[in-house]
């Protein structure tokens, strides 16, 4: 099974990069971040507990997000691998992300970091929020506090995935599939 952990700031590409990702390994895609959206647009108690903190940048609490990955993974029992966009996002996160995988006798393959400026970013966010309609991307000192809880809270697993020797950074800047043609080319040697 070929686990793959996408990862970057807001706005680094993840979700584009997934789509192509998932069309050509045939990956399962596990996006918190649209699992919580689908929570929200339901109304749910989750939904309206994540939308609280997402609009003020946030991150929701380990234990429901750990539990929603579990359910998905559930979920897919004859899944060939997974792509995890946006999870884990903190190292506790990520210890209890290999012991949920090592229960289901697998573990991460690898992860790969899109980098990209903090300019670039703001830019695209922006942009974002414009053509989507997403509060949390249309206002610019949510989007700086995104990017700091990144830098923060989410950036040092890498750390955890180098020390595994799992870790591969990447520039994530350039056109959508200049960045697909780097991250296919960590990727195919192996699958």
């Amino acid at each position: 099974m070929f686990n793959l952990i996408l990862f970057g700031p807001p706005g680094a590409g993840k979700g584009t990069q997934s789509n192509l990702l998932i069309s050509k390994y045939h990956l399962v895609h596990l996006s918190t971040g649209d699992i919580l959206r689908s929570e929200v647009a339901a109304q749910t108690d989750l939904g309206i507990q994540a939308k609280k903190l997402m609009d003020q940048g946030d991150l929701v609490p380990d234990e429901v997000v750990i539990g929603m990955i579990k359910t998905k993974l559930q979920d897919n029992p004859d899944a060939t691998g997974f792509i995890f966009d946006g999870f884990p996002r903190t190292a506790a996160q990520a210890e209890a992300l290999d012991a949920l995988l090592q229960n289901l006798e697998t573990s991460i393959t690898m992860m790969i970091a899109l980098e990209v400026s903090k300019e670039e970013l703001m830019a695209r966010l922006l942009n974002r929020g414009e053509s989507s309609g997403r509060s949390d991307d249309q206002d610019s000192s949510i989007i700086l506090n995104r990017i700091k809880e990144y830098n923060t809270k989410t950036a040092p697993i890498k750390d955890y995935y180098n020390a595994q020797d799992k870790f591969h950074p990447l520039v994530g800047m350039g056109t959508i599939d200049e960045i697909f043609d780097r991250i296919s080319g960590v990727i195919d040697p192996v699958i």
